[in-house]
């Protein structure tokens, strides 16, 4: 048996691994960017890479469903059955974040890079499109606190347990 994951597994990861950091930064730093066709641009970008996470999210989740394969658990069943909660925590807080950013966008009727204005759904209700930017923020925080969980315990694998667990992901050379 291969000691890696399919390599449609792997790659759906590493994308997520990717846009997860390149979405978390760019909410973090909105902000920062002047108002104006700069901040516009930012913003567009963020909704734009938050809509092909979803296109990777369900993907990968359909792949994992159908095609890809869990590789038995190597060692201790209690490590397994943490990583198993740990993968799906992963999935729900992914896609609670997803949904609360295209409410998010909803609710302020963000223009797209000067292209097209998405309808705000309540202009005048700011305390409900606070309360969703606030809950879609606690939602992207959470899962770059459990991804952090994640890779510190794959570098415990690899580095203390050495037990092969983190090159199974790692993209076959």
């Amino acid at each position: 048996m291969s000691l890696h994951y399919d390599p449609v597994t792997i790659t759906l990861h590493w994308i997520t691994v990717v846009l997860i950091g390149l979405l978390w930064t760019i909410g973090q730093t909105i902000d920062f960017a002047p108002s104006g066709p700069l901040r516009v641009d930012y913003r567009s970008l963020h909704i734009v890479l938050g809509l092909l996470m979803a296109g990777v999210f369900f993907a990968r989740f359909g792949w994992r469903m159908t095609r890809g394969r869990a590789l038995p658990p190597e060692g201790n069943v209690w490590f397994a059955r943490v990583a198993s909660l740990v993968h799906w925590m992963l999935y729900v807080l992914i896609a609670i974040t997803l949904v609360l950013g295209l409410a998010n966008v909803w609710m302020r009727g963000d223009l797209i890079f000067n292209l097209f204005q998405v309808p705000s759904f309540d202009p005048s209700n700011q305390s409900l499109r606070r309360l969703i930017g606030g809950w879609h923020a606690l939602a992207a925080n959470a899962i770059l606190i459990v991804v952090g969980l994640h890779a510190a315990a794959a570098l415990m694998h690899h580095y203390v347990l050495r037990d092969g667990v983190l090159r199974r992901m790692l993209p076959m050379a």
